[in-house]
């Protein structure tokens, strides 16, 4: 494969506008020394962590510049972030009473979860999951001593209120305390939960005592088709929560700051958070995610114009070269959900056991890492419902897309 993976800007471009997917070459990719790149050797793709092959918006790197110029790399302080956070979700959400106040600065999104945990159930309560569904939810929730309840997706990977509603009364059997873990947009099938789905969950979490913490780290990545509702707007909300970041939508993993944000009815509850939690996040990394916030807009629509335009090139790439694996496009994320069951690829005891680790690949990953050397995120650490599938990140050049998937087809044929 070519070292070069631009696209030609007629091809890729809008205006003078230019998509972030195809301006670096696959050697400056490799010479990257985050876990994505380094993690297999040099002829293996990485489709399969969530970094993106972007360069870093132009307003987040200015900031940055300016602060290490400065030597300002100090400890983080203000509300500067959570200001930026509330102005883009008034302006992209029509979320207007984001309450600056009613906000924390936490390490990350997921150790934000944890913390946020602690503070409405204690160790042996419930907390429930839909799955498939991220890893780390298995694995940081069990790791602090709460219990893991699944309610599988439905029909469409989408939330089953049904399922959803037996896990909350299990989850509440014998007078635990309670809490739901949604992903918002779901990872990894990509689905943008509507209003009317959330409503529905809102309403089922007050009518069983269950308190929601909604996963919101992949909200500004709604693309073309569906619209991203945060969880705090819809009636019933006021006693959960929110963690959100500019990691995902910016690319923004290795410079760790995150928010929590509280319903007006949990505000009592978020204002108990530790102070010593507020140590965690990186100043570098608020300076980060303010910016990205408050002046990568324009990056962001680049960006999601590319990755329509992925989503619409990996259809018809599964279609031409993976015949019998079955293909959601999803509404939002950078992250296709790959259905390899019918290609019998995970029938060992160890893809049928449930959650793992997240760097464990087994089933038809393993195939394509070892046939194909392309490697994808297993289905199996996702849960219930995870093995036999992939989860593959599209959030690369078109000319890596269409070479990844050449390799897995020309692997498939050769089973």
């Amino acid at each position: 494969m070519s070292e070069r993976t631009s696209e030609a800007p007629s091809e890729r471009g809008d205006g003078g506008r230019t998509d972030p997917l195809v301006q670096l070459s696959l050697a400056q990719l490799r010479a990257r020394t985050s876990m994505k790149w380094r993690t297999h050797p040099e002829d293996v793709l990485p489709l399969w962590v969530a970094e993106m092959d972007v360069p870093l918006a132009a307003p987040v790197a200015e900031a940055l510049r300016t602060a290490i110029d400065l030597g300002d790399t100090g400890y983080p302080h203000g509300t500067a972030y959570a200001e930026a956070l509330a102005a883009f979700a008034g302006k992209r959400w029509q979320w207007d009473d984001l309450r600056v106040e009613n906000t924390t600065v936490v390490p990350d999104v997921m150790l934000g979860i944890v913390e946020v945990l602690r503070l409405i159930t204690g160790p042996g309560d419930a907390v429930v999951v839909c799955a498939p569904v991220y890893p780390p939810f298995y694995a940081f929730v069990s790791h602090d001593a709460r219990h893991i309840v699944e309610a599988p997706l439905g029909p469409g990977l989408r939330i089953d209120l049904g399922a959803l509603e037996d896990a909350f009364v299990r989850a509440r059997r014998h007078g635990r305390r309670a809490a739901f873990l949604m992903s918002n947009p779901h990872n990894p099938t990509g689905t943008v939960h509507t209003r009317e789905e959330l409503e529905a969950v809102a309403e089922l979490a007050r009518r069983h005592g269950v308190r929601v913490v909604s996963d919101e780290i992949h909200g500004p990545l709604a693309l073309p088709g569906a619209t991203f509702t945060p969880f705090l707007t819809v009636p019933g909300a006021e006693n959960a929560f929110a963690l959100t970041s500019a990691s995902k939508a910016w690319n923004l993993a290795g410079l760790k700051a995150a928010l929590a944000v509280a319903g007006t009815e949990a505000a009592d509850d978020l204002h108990r958070m530790p102070e010593e939690v507020g140590h965690g996040p990186s100043h570098l990394g608020v300076i980060a995610h303010t910016a990205a916030f408050r002046d990568g807009g324009e990056w962001l629509d680049d960006l999601l114009t590319g990755l329509d335009a992925n989503r619409a090139l990996l259809g018809q790439l599964v279609d031409e070269h993976l015949p019998g694996v079955r293909y959601l496009p999803p509404q939002g994320t950078y992250l296709a959900w790959l259905d390899c069951t019918h290609l019998n690829l995970h029938t060992d005891q160890h893809c049928a056991d449930g959650p793992g680790v997240v760097g464990d690949v087994a089933g038809p990953a393993r195939m394509f890492l070892d046939r194909a050397r392309v490697a994808l995120s297993s289905g199996h650490v996702f849960g219930t419902g995870g093995a036999g599938c992939v989860r593959l990140n599209f959030a690369t050049s078109p000319t890596v897309l269409r070479e990844a998937l050449t390799r897995m087809g020309r692997a498939l044929s050769g089973l």
